[in-house]
Protein backbone atom coordinates (compact mmCIF):
# COMPACT_ATOMS: atom_id res chain seq x y z
CA UNK A 1 0.00 0.00 0.00
CA UNK A 2 2.89 2.37 0.76
CA UNK A 3 4.24 1.78 -2.74
CA UNK A 4 0.88 2.68 -4.25
CA UNK A 5 0.75 5.92 -2.27
CA UNK A 6 4.30 6.75 -3.37
CA UNK A 7 3.38 6.01 -6.99
CA UNK A 8 0.30 8.21 -6.83
CA UNK A 9 2.37 10.96 -5.17
CA UNK A 10 4.40 11.14 -8.37
CA UNK A 11 1.36 12.67 -10.07
CA UNK A 12 2.17 16.00 -8.40
CA UNK A 13 3.74 18.66 -10.63
CA UNK A 14 7.51 18.58 -10.50
CA UNK A 15 10.00 20.11 -12.95
CA UNK A 16 12.38 17.18 -12.28
CA UNK A 17 9.91 14.59 -13.51
CA UNK A 18 11.46 11.83 -15.59
CA UNK A 19 9.79 9.44 -17.95
CA UNK A 20 10.15 6.60 -15.42
CA UNK A 21 8.32 8.73 -12.83
CA UNK A 22 5.40 9.17 -15.21
CA UNK A 23 5.31 5.42 -15.94
CA UNK A 24 5.39 4.63 -12.22
CA UNK A 25 2.54 7.06 -11.60
CA UNK A 26 0.46 5.42 -14.35
CA UNK A 27 1.22 1.99 -12.92
CA UNK A 28 0.08 3.10 -9.47
CA UNK A 29 -3.15 4.55 -10.87
CA UNK A 30 -3.85 1.39 -12.88
CA UNK A 31 -3.16 -0.78 -9.82
CA UNK A 32 -5.54 1.26 -7.67
CA UNK A 33 -8.30 1.05 -10.28
CA UNK A 34 -7.80 -2.69 -10.69
CA UNK A 35 -7.87 -3.26 -6.94
CA UNK A 36 -10.95 -1.10 -6.42
CA UNK A 37 -12.90 -2.35 -9.44
CA UNK A 38 -11.28 -5.50 -10.78
CA UNK A 39 -10.63 -7.36 -7.53
CA UNK A 40 -14.28 -7.31 -6.33
CA UNK A 41 -15.43 -8.24 -9.84
CA UNK A 42 -13.07 -11.24 -9.92
CA UNK A 43 -14.32 -12.34 -6.50
CA UNK A 44 -17.95 -11.95 -7.52
CA UNK A 45 -17.56 -13.93 -10.75
CA UNK A 46 -15.56 -16.67 -9.02
CA UNK A 47 -18.08 -16.92 -6.18
CA UNK A 48 -20.99 -17.00 -8.60
CA UNK A 49 -19.37 -19.75 -10.69
CA UNK A 50 -18.51 -21.77 -7.58
CA UNK A 51 -22.05 -21.38 -6.22
CA UNK A 52 -23.56 -22.65 -9.46
CA UNK A 53 -21.23 -25.64 -9.50
CA UNK A 54 -21.89 -26.41 -5.85
CA UNK A 55 -25.66 -26.16 -6.30
CA UNK A 56 -25.42 -28.65 -9.14
CA UNK A 57 -23.46 -30.92 -6.81
CA UNK A 58 -26.12 -30.50 -4.12
CA UNK A 59 -28.81 -31.46 -6.63
CA UNK A 60 -26.92 -34.58 -7.72
CA UNK A 61 -26.23 -35.60 -4.13
CA UNK A 62 -29.90 -35.26 -3.20
CA UNK A 63 -30.87 -37.40 -6.16
CA UNK A 64 -28.32 -40.13 -5.49
CA UNK A 65 -28.15 -40.29 -1.67
CA UNK A 66 -31.02 -41.54 0.45
CA UNK A 67 -31.56 -41.93 4.20
CA UNK A 68 -31.91 -45.55 5.32
CA UNK A 69 -32.21 -47.25 8.69
CA UNK A 70 -29.21 -49.15 10.04
CA UNK A 71 -29.54 -51.68 12.88
CA UNK A 72 -26.66 -52.11 15.32
CA UNK A 73 -25.41 -55.68 15.60
CA UNK A 74 -22.46 -55.14 17.93
CA UNK A 75 -19.83 -52.54 18.85
CA UNK A 76 -16.93 -52.46 16.42
CA UNK A 77 -13.37 -53.25 17.41
CA UNK A 78 -11.55 -50.28 18.96
CA UNK A 79 -8.39 -51.06 17.01
CA UNK A 80 -9.23 -51.00 13.30
CA UNK A 81 -6.63 -52.23 10.84
CA UNK A 82 -6.49 -48.85 9.16
CA UNK A 83 -8.52 -45.73 8.38
CA UNK A 84 -11.45 -46.19 6.07
CA UNK A 85 -10.93 -43.92 3.03
CA UNK A 86 -14.71 -43.75 2.50
CA UNK A 87 -15.29 -42.35 5.99
CA UNK A 88 -15.45 -38.54 6.33
CA UNK A 89 -12.91 -37.02 8.71
CA UNK A 90 -15.80 -35.55 10.75
CA UNK A 91 -16.68 -39.10 11.83
CA UNK A 92 -13.20 -39.84 13.16
CA UNK A 93 -14.19 -39.30 16.81
CA UNK A 94 -17.59 -41.01 16.62
CA UNK A 95 -18.17 -44.51 18.02
CA UNK A 96 -17.96 -47.31 15.47
CA UNK A 97 -20.44 -50.18 15.26
CA UNK A 98 -21.08 -53.16 13.06
CA UNK A 99 -24.54 -52.57 11.61
CA UNK A 100 -26.79 -53.91 8.88
CA UNK A 101 -29.00 -51.98 6.48
CA UNK A 102 -31.02 -52.45 3.35
CA UNK A 103 -30.34 -50.35 0.26
CA UNK A 104 -33.02 -48.85 -1.94
CA UNK A 105 -32.51 -51.60 -4.50
CA UNK A 106 -33.35 -54.18 -1.80
CA UNK A 107 -29.80 -55.49 -1.29
CA UNK A 108 -28.75 -56.25 2.30
CA UNK A 109 -25.48 -54.85 3.66
CA UNK A 110 -23.44 -55.23 6.81
CA UNK A 111 -20.43 -53.14 7.69
CA UNK A 112 -18.44 -51.18 10.20
CA UNK A 113 -19.79 -47.61 10.23
CA UNK A 114 -19.85 -44.52 12.43
CA UNK A 115 -22.77 -44.15 14.82
CA UNK A 116 -24.10 -40.79 16.06
CA UNK A 117 -23.61 -41.92 19.69
CA UNK A 118 -22.93 -45.05 21.72
CA UNK A 119 -25.69 -47.52 20.78
CA UNK A 120 -26.60 -51.01 21.97
CA UNK A 121 -27.26 -54.00 19.72
CA UNK A 122 -30.72 -53.83 18.18
CA UNK A 123 -30.94 -50.04 18.20
CA UNK A 124 -31.47 -48.24 14.91
CA UNK A 125 -30.13 -45.00 13.48
CA UNK A 126 -30.24 -43.15 10.19
CA UNK A 127 -27.43 -43.29 7.65
CA UNK A 128 -27.08 -41.98 4.11
CA UNK A 129 -26.38 -44.40 1.28
CA UNK A 130 -26.58 -44.51 -2.50
CA UNK A 131 -28.96 -46.74 -4.40
CA UNK A 132 -26.59 -49.73 -4.09
CA UNK A 133 -26.12 -49.36 -0.33
CA UNK A 134 -22.72 -47.65 -0.21
CA UNK A 135 -22.60 -45.46 2.92
CA UNK A 136 -21.93 -41.80 2.09
CA UNK A 137 -21.90 -38.48 3.95
CA UNK A 138 -25.20 -36.55 4.04
CA UNK A 139 -25.83 -34.36 0.99
CA UNK A 140 -24.59 -30.81 1.22
CA UNK A 141 -27.25 -28.20 1.91
CA UNK A 142 -27.67 -24.90 0.09
CA UNK A 143 -26.38 -22.89 3.06
CA UNK A 144 -23.10 -24.80 3.12
CA UNK A 145 -22.80 -24.38 -0.64
CA UNK A 146 -23.27 -20.62 -0.26
CA UNK A 147 -20.59 -20.50 2.45
CA UNK A 148 -18.10 -22.40 0.30
CA UNK A 149 -18.92 -20.16 -2.68
CA UNK A 150 -18.36 -17.03 -0.58
CA UNK A 151 -14.99 -18.37 0.58
CA UNK A 152 -14.07 -19.16 -3.01
CA UNK A 153 -14.99 -15.62 -4.04
CA UNK A 154 -12.93 -14.11 -1.22
CA UNK A 155 -10.00 -16.31 -2.18
CA UNK A 156 -10.25 -15.27 -5.82
CA UNK A 157 -10.45 -11.59 -4.86
CA UNK A 158 -7.39 -11.93 -2.61
CA UNK A 159 -5.49 -13.76 -5.35
CA UNK A 160 -6.40 -11.07 -7.89
CA UNK A 161 -5.25 -8.35 -5.48
CA UNK A 162 -1.94 -10.13 -4.90
CA UNK A 163 -1.49 -10.56 -8.65
CA UNK A 164 -2.08 -6.86 -9.30
CA UNK A 165 0.19 -5.79 -6.45
CA UNK A 166 2.91 -8.24 -7.46
CA UNK A 167 2.77 -7.16 -11.09
CA UNK A 168 3.07 -3.50 -10.12
CA UNK A 169 6.02 -4.21 -7.82
CA UNK A 170 7.82 -6.15 -10.53
CA UNK A 171 7.30 -3.35 -13.03
CA UNK A 172 8.44 -0.70 -10.51
CA UNK A 173 11.54 -2.76 -9.74
CA UNK A 174 12.45 -2.81 -13.43
CA UNK A 175 11.84 0.92 -13.65
CA UNK A 176 14.11 1.46 -10.65
CA UNK A 177 16.89 -0.60 -12.25
CA UNK A 178 16.55 1.43 -15.45
CA UNK A 179 16.54 4.69 -13.46
CA UNK A 180 19.72 3.74 -11.59
CA UNK A 181 21.39 2.71 -14.82
CA UNK A 182 20.64 6.12 -16.32
CA UNK A 183 21.95 7.84 -13.19
CA UNK A 184 25.18 5.86 -13.49
CA UNK A 185 25.57 6.91 -17.11
CA UNK A 186 24.87 10.53 -16.21
CA UNK A 187 27.49 10.44 -13.42
CA UNK A 188 30.02 8.90 -15.80
CA UNK A 189 29.47 11.70 -18.29
CA UNK A 190 29.65 14.34 -15.56
CA UNK A 191 32.78 12.75 -14.09
CA UNK A 192 34.73 13.29 -17.32
CA UNK A 193 34.73 17.08 -16.67
CA UNK A 194 35.75 16.88 -13.01
CA UNK A 195 39.12 18.49 -12.27
CA UNK A 196 39.25 20.39 -15.54
CA UNK A 197 39.89 24.11 -15.47
CA UNK A 198 36.66 26.00 -15.89
CA UNK A 199 34.49 22.89 -15.38
CA UNK A 200 31.08 23.87 -14.18
CA UNK A 201 31.62 27.57 -14.94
Amino acid sequence: MTGLVTGLWRWRRNPLWRRTDRIEAWLALAAVLLMVLGTPAAGWYAGRAAYGTLLEGVRIQRETRHPVWATVERPASRTPLGPDPETPSSHAGQPRVVASWTARDGSAHTGRIAAPRALRPGERFRIWADGRGLVLPPPMDAGTAATHAALAGLGAAAAAGCLVGGGRRLAVRRLTVRRHRRWDLAWERAGQDWGRAGAGS
